[in-house]
Parts: structure tokens; sequence; C-alpha cells
């Protein structure tokens, strides 16, 4: 029997699946939304929420907790100081996991588990294009000014390859 045993398998030795659940963890704490497996990603939901929970404390315990599971203090940083502060009126439900397809390969089902409260990205000023007014247009009978030009380098040394002595030659 089965009971009260919590984890799934992900068809990998116990070493294996911690290291992939470990790196999934990083992924979603460093993108925010990741595709993955529908398995894997309900296998990670809940420490995705572990994760959040203790940055919402914000003890010294619950920092230590989070840098053994993501192995990187800027990434703890910033799990303390940037993602978890966006949740600190909301009691759960950190995540969502929305089906995508299925993958052409093996046929997996693909899903998209980010996180409910997306980081808000600056939206890019639109640079208005120039109008040109009639006097901005060149007349079609005035002539542009060329622009004085170098002599092109790599065309001598090229005919200097051309010209260059064979020193294998019969």
């Amino acid at each position: 029997m089965r009971h009260r045993k919590k984890s799934v398998k992900l068809s990998r030795p116990r070493a294996q699946r911690k290291a992939l659940i470990r790196s999934l963890l990083r992924a979603v704490m460093l993108y925010e939304s990741i595709k993955t497996t529908k398995a894997k990603a309900k296998a990670i939901r809940t420490g995705v929420d572990k994760l959040i929970e203790w940055g919402k404390d914000n003890t010294l315990s619950s920092r230590r907790k989070a840098d053994q599971i993501l192995g990187d203090h800027k990434l703890t940083k910033k799990l303390f100081d940037k993602i978890a502060p966006r949740f600190k009126d909301i009691n759960g439900g950190y995540t969502r996991i929305m089906d995508l397809n299925h993958r052409l390969g093996d046929g997996a089902k693909i899903s998209l588990i980010e996180l409910t409260q997306l980081e808000k990205k600056e939206e890019k000023k639109k640079k208005k294009k120039k109008e040109r007014t009639t006097s901005d247009k060149p007349q079609k009978h005035e002539i542009p000014l060329k622009k004085q030009t170098k002599p092109n380098k790599d065309f001598f040394k090229g005919v200097r390859s051309v010209f260059k002595k064979e020193r294998d030659a019969l």
C-alpha cells in the first residue's frame, strides 16, 4: 500500500529526482515562468509555494532553508527582496499551471508554470517617427552630395594576393 507517500517518482532514482526538482525550482525563481511537462509542473508546485512562504516570513532560518534549496545567494536575495513582497497580501495560490500542447517527440503534455503575480515590465516608450515636411524631402532635380570615401584597403590586399608568387608553383 502507498498510504501517506506524497512524492512523485518522475521515473528517476531519488538523487536524480531531487536534482531535477531543485533545478526546476531555481528556474521558476529566476524566470518566473517556465515550460515543462505537466507531471514535473505538478511536482514542483508545492516547492515553489514553500519558497514563497519562507520569503514572506523573512527570518534568518527561512533564508537558510531557501538558500539550501536554491543554492545561490543572489537568487535567494531576489526571492526575499522582489518576489515574496508581491505576495504579502495573498495566502496561497502563488503559482498557476496552464496546459499548452503535446510534445512532438513523445507526446508528453507540456504545461506552463508561472507565478500569479508576475513582475510588471516597464513599457518602452514608442518613439514617434519624425514626419517629413515638404522642405525636408529632397527634390527630384536636386542631386544629393556624395560622402567622401576613403579607398578600401581590403581591395589592395586582394590584389596583392593575386600577384604574389606561389612558392610551390611549377
